[in-house]
This record gives structure tokens, sequence and C-alpha cells, in this order.
């Protein structure tokens, strides 16, 4: 997989998100967060333009060390030509934010004097 860093320095990767039971793909725009231990956070409008189904909440520790209860739904991506079922989390931000969860096991280059992202 491939990406790209943006004139603002960030890591940026392609993926591919789909609601459970409906075919159609969506493309979506994730920065990468080394700082995230989960798989993927959605902005809460973008989980509703795509209709994911809530399936339950989930704590989270902030950055400042407050705990907030956080919101999941579920759906479909494709991770390196599989179709892998994630609990997304919702925020309040404008990013996709994809973390280390999805990267266990892989290997990810960013060369900030190219701009080319890598995950293998």
């Amino acid at each position: 997989m491939n990406g790209r860093v943006d004139h603002h320095g960030r890591a940026l990767v392609t993926i591919s998100v789909r609601p459970p039971d409906v075919t159609t793909v969506y493309e979506v725009d994730v920065r990468i967060d080394t700082g995230f231990n989960g798989d993927l956070v959605l902005p809460k409008q973008q989980i509703a333009d795509l209709a994911l189904p809530q399936s339950g909440t989930v704590k989270a520790i902030l950055a400042d060390g407050s705990e907030i209860a956080l919101k999941r739904y579920e759906c479909l991506i494709d991770w390196f030509g599989e179709q892998r079922d994630l609990e997304v989390v919702a925020n309040d931000g404008e990013y996709p934010l994809l973390g280390v969860g999805l990267l266990v096991g892989r290997d990810l280059h960013i060369s900030y004097r190219s701009g080319d992202i890598t995950i293998e």
C-alpha cells in the first residue's frame, strides 16, 4: 500500500471502507497516527455519510489523560486484499485516523524527503 506526505507534513493513505451488508465501497483518505493504538477513527459526519451501524461504546484515554466514552461503529475495509471487519470509533474531529492497530505486523516507511509512504 502506498501513500503520500502532503504539504503540511501529514502522512496519508487511501483505504476502501464500506458498511456491512453493502457492496458500495468508499475511498477514504486517512492520516497515519502512530500515537493512536486503535485501528481507525472516523469523524461523526463521515460515519453518518457512510451509514455505518452503531455497535456500542468504548472508553478512551486522551493525550491529556482524561477519559471519555466514544461510540463504535461497524465497517469493512479492504486491507491488503482481504476484507477486514472493524469497529471504528467516532470523534468530533475533521480527519480520519489510521492507528497502530492496523499497522501491527506491517512495515511502515515514510520519506519526508520524497513524500512517499509505503506500508508492507
